[in-house]
C-alpha cells in the first residue's frame, strides 16, 4: 500500500519549499515556507472522497532562510557532540568489561554497516552539551512559534536527547529535504509549538 495513504501513530512529515521566483529586496531576508502535516492516531484512507479525520492537522509557516541555515549547523554540531558522548561513555563501559572477540566483529559489522541502526537510548548530556541543547531547542522553539517574540529561552531540555532525536532535528532544518518525525517525546514537543 502506499505510504501517502497511510501513516503510523504519531508522525509529523515536513517538507521545505523555496519560492523559485521569490527575490528579496535588499530591505527584506529570504524566506522559505515550511510545511508541516501530521497526525496523532494512526491514518488509512483508502477513498479520497469519503475521508475525514479529526487527527490529522497540517500549516505551514515562513522562516528566514539565513536563521535556518544558522541552525542545522549549530544542531549538527550538537549531533557531533552527542556521537562524542556516547563513544566516551561505551570506551569506559568496554574498558570494564571483557568482550570476546565474537562481540567485537559483531560490532564492527554494524558500525560498517551501509544503514545502521540510529541509536534511540537516551544520552546523558555533560553540562556544556547539555547548554548547547538547550541554546538550539531554544532556537527552535523561537522559529516554530507562532508568536517568535514571545518565546522565552528553554531552561531544560522538554524531550528525551537520543542521537536519532539530535539527527531527526538536523534532518528537519534541512531545507534540500523533507523529513518524517516519529520518536514520540520529539513528535509532542513540536507539535507543541505548532499551537
Amino acid at each position: 500500500e502506499s505510504r501517502a495513504a497511510n501513516a503510523s501513530n504519531k508522525e509529523i512529515n515536513i517538507q521545505w519549499y523555496i519560492p523559485p521566483l521569490a527575490k528579496p529586496s535588499i530591505y527584506t531576508e529570504t524566506k522559505v515556507l515550511l510545511l508541516y502535516a501530521y497526525n496523532t492516531k494512526p491514518v488509512k484512507i483508502s477513498n479520497i472522497k469519503t475521508f475525514s479525520s479529526t487527527s490529522i492537522f497540517s500549516g505551514h509557516l515562513w522562516i528566514p532562510l539565513a536563521r535556518i541555515i544558522s541552525l542545522r549547523e549549530k544542531l549538527s554540531n550538537l549531533k557531533q557532540q552527542v556521537e562524542m558522548l556516547m563513544q566516551n561513555s561505551k570506551s569506559l563501559s568496554s574498558a570494564s568489561e571483557s568482550i570476546s572477540f565474537l562481540e567485537q566483529s559483531e560490532t564492527l559489522k554494524i558500525i560498517s554497516s551501509k544503514n545502521p541502526k540510529m541509536n534511540v537510548e537516551k544520552v546523558h548530556l555533560d553540562e556544556k552539551t547539555e547548554e548547547m541543547a538547550k541554546r538550539c531547542l531554544s532556537e527552535v522553539k523561537a522559529l516554530l512559534s507562532v508568536v517568535p517574540a514571545l518565546s522565552l529561552p528553554l531552561t531544560e531540555i522538554p524531550f528525551d536527547v537520543t542521537l536519532q532525536s539530535i539527527a531527526s532535528l538536523e534532518d528537519m532544518f534541512d531545507p534540500a529535504n523533507g523529513c518524517i518525525i516519529t520518536e514520540e517525546s520529539l513528535f509532542n514537543w513540536i507539535i507543541s509549538l505548532f499551537h
